[in-house]
C-alpha cells in the first residue's frame, strides 16, 4: 500500500492535520466516522428493528482488531429477548440508573457542565429495556491484578471497532459499563460462565436523526509529550534540531480529592505557588483587586541560583470560573515570554483533575540570550528548563492538593 503526505495546511497554526492519501482508502470518509463516533442516548430508535445481519456485519469487522497472542479469544452476546432486555435494564437502573435521574433533575435548568450528559444518561436509563439490541462483548480470561497484558487490551479496540462499524451503516451505540458492578447477577440472567470477563454493554439502535458531529477535545499537541513524561511541543519538527520556535513547555496532571470550586479558590490566588515553587517568589496586583479578572495584570518576582532576581508583568488571558485561569508573560498571548495555565476537570465522586502547564514563547525571555549565546547548546538549554518548569509545577500540582484535601 503506497502512502503520500499531502501537505494542505499548517497544523501549528490551525490544528488541521496535514492530509496523507492512501491508495484504496477514502480518508474523509474514514475520519469522519472515528471523528463522529458518540455515545448517543438520547436519539437511539427505540420503534426500528435492527437486522441482526447487520449487527453481525459489525462483529465481523470488530474480530479484524489485533489481540494478545493472535488467539481467538471475544465472544459477543446480542441480547433481544424483551424478558432478558427487562432484567438488564432492573440491573442497570440499580447499579447506576437512579443516581442518573436523580442527577438529571438535580441539574435540570442549569448551566452545569453535566448537564446535558445527565439528561442523556438518565434518558437511556429509563429507557434501555426497550432499546432494539444489547450487544455485550466479551472474552476469555480473568483479570487477575498481574497487570499481564493479553485481556482488556484483546478486547477494548474490537468493542470500538464494533462501535465504528455500527456508525458507518447508520446506527447509534452508547459505551456504558456501570452494570458491570452486578457481575454475577448478569452472569446468572444471561449464563455467562466463569472464566468469561463482560466488558462493556453497548446498546444498538437506528438514529432518529440530526448530524454525527466530532466534539471539542485538548489538541494532539496538548496531550502528546514527545521523549519525557511531560515534556510538550507545539510545533515540533523532529527534520531539524530542537529550537525555541517550536514552543517548548511543560505540563503535570495530578488527581485530587476535593471540589473544583475548593481547587480553584487556591489556584486563584497569585501568591500560592510561593509557597512550594523553588524559582517563583510572590506577586502583586497592579491595581488592587479582589481576584482575577480578564485583562488584569501583576508584577511577579522571580529568582534563580544563576540568573539572579528579576520581575516579570503578566496579564490574565483566560478565565472560567472552577475550570480554567491562564495568564501571558506580558501584555498579551501574541508575542508572550511564556504562557502559563491552570484547568480543573471535575470527576465523578467529588473529585477533580488538576492540569498545570506552561508553553515557551512565542516572545523573547530570560532564555533568548543564553540561546543567542550559545546557539549550539540551544536544544540543551530548552531541555534544561523544561526539567526545571516541571520540577517546581509539581510541587506546586502537589501542594495544592495537599491544601485542597486537608481544608
Amino acid at each position: 500500500m503506497r502512502l503520500t503526505m499531502v501537505m494542505n495546511s499548517s497544523r501549528p497554526n490551525d490544528h488541521v492535520p496535514a492530509r496523507y492519501d492512501v491508495d484504496g482508502v477514502d480518508l474523509a470518509s474514514v475520519d469522519g466516522v472515528l471523528s463522529t463516533t458518540r455515545s448517543v442516548r438520547l436519539r437511539l430508535d427505540l420503534d426500528r428493528s435492527v437486522p441482526n445481519e447487520l449487527i453481525l456485519d459489525c462483529i465481523d469487522l470488530a474480530e479484524q482488531g489485533p489481540g494478545g497472542g493472535n488467539q481467538s479469544s471475544r465472544r459477543w452476546l446480542i441480547v433481544r429477548d424483551s424478558d432478558q432486555k427487562k432484567r438488564l435494564s432492573e440491573l442497570y437502573w440499580e447499579s447506576a440508573g437512579k443516581w442518573m435521574v436523580s442527577a438529571r433533575d438535580k441539574l435540570a435548568g442549569t448551566e452545569h457542565r453535566n448537564t446535558n450528559v445527565m439528561r442523556s444518561a438518565a434518558h437511556l436509563a429509563e429507557n434501555l429495556d426497550k432499546v432494539p439490541a444489547l450487544v455485550i462483548p466479551c472474552i476469555w480470561g480473568v483479570h487477575d491484578d498481574s497487570k499481564k497484558p493479553g485481556l482488556f487490551d484483546s478486547v477494548v479496540q474490537s468493542a470500538w471497532s464494533f462501535c465504528l462499524a455500527a456508525r458507518a451503516r447508520g446506527l447509534a451505540t452508547a459505551w456504558t459499563t456501570a452494570i458491570l458492578n452486578n457481575d454475577q447477577e448478569i452472569r446468572e440472567v444471561l449464563g455467562i460462565p466463569e472464566g468469561v470477563t463482560p466488558i462493556a454493554l453497548l446498546p444498538v439502535a437506528f438514529s432518529t436523526g440530526g448530524d454525527f458531529a466530532s466534539i471539542s477535545r485538548r489538541s494532539a499537541e496538548e496531550v502528546t509529550y514527545f521523549d519525557n513524561w511531560g515534556h510538550t511541543w507545539e510545533q515540533r519538527d523532529d527534520d531539524a534540531d530542537r529550537a525555541i520556535g517550536e514552543g517548548p513547555g511543560a505540563t503535570v496532571e495530578l488527581d485530587v480529592d476535593a471540589s473544583p470550586a475548593t481547587v480553584w479558590s487556591l489556584i486563584t490566588d497569585i501568591n500560592m505557588g510561593a509557597q512550594f515553587s523553588e524559582e517563583f517568589q510572590g506577586a502583586t496586583w497592579i491595581e488592587p483587586s479582589d481576584g482575577p479578572a480578564l485583562g488584569a495584570q501583576f508584577i511577579g518576582t522571580n529568582k534563580h541560583p544563576k540568573i539572579g532576581e528579576w520581575q516579570t508583568t503578566s496579564t490574565i488571558t483566560e478565565l472560567k470560573e472552577n475550570e480554567l485561569f491562564g495568564w501571558a508573560v506580558g501584555d498579551g498571548e501574541e508575542n508572550a515570554a511564556a504562557r502559563w495555565r491552570w484547568e480543573i476537570d471535575e470527576l465523578h465522586g467529588h473529585r477533580c483533575r488538576l492540569r498545570h502547564t506552561v508553553r515557551l514563547g512565542p516572545g523573547p525571555s530570560g532564555l533568548t540570550p543564553a540561546i543567542e549565546a550559545m546557539p549550539d547548546k540551544e536544544a540543551l538549554i530548552i531541555s534544561r528548563r523544561q526539567e526545571e518548569h516541571l520540577a517546581n509545577m509539581r510541587r506546586c500540582v502537589q501542594g495544592v492538593k495537599a491544601l485542597a484535601e486537608n481544608s
